[in-house]
């Protein structure tokens, strides 16, 4: 399989579009991995197998770990800490994971902007 193509499952990124559609502000980037930065701030992705890493600040990470019985997000075999891995049924609900996601872009965008390398 090439390279350039998603090898992401298409029900996963499906939901995943769905989650970023409903919000207007919020544009999906990324060819082989969706993903989702404001300010040169990456805020959310769809790792290679489906699951979903979504970055919130410390205090709303605490509270979704211990709502969701979820984890830091781990990608090549590290753990990205500022990152919490979505549970596959909660990317079926998206209005219940929308106000997390606004958390998350509210979160960044109140990071110092990354300059660009252009």
């Amino acid at each position: 399989m090439s390279k350039s193509k998603i090898e992401i499952p298409i029900e996963r990124l499906e939901l995943y579009d769905n989650l970023i559609g409903d919000h207007p502000t919020i544009e999906r980037k990324g060819k082989t991995t969706p993903y989702t930065s404001i300010n040169g701030h990456m805020f959310s992705f769809l790792s290679k197998g489906g699951t979903m890493g979504l970055r919130l600040s410390a205090e709303d990470r605490d509270e979704f770990l211990q709502n969701f019985n979820s984890q830091l997000m781990e990608q090549h075999g590290r753990v990205m800490k500022e990152y919490v891995e979505i549970p596959n049924d909660l990317l079926e609900k998206t209005e219940q994971l929308a106000e997390y996601l606004q958390r998350s872009l509210d979160y960044v965008s109140g990071l110092k902007p990354k300059t660009t390398k252009k």
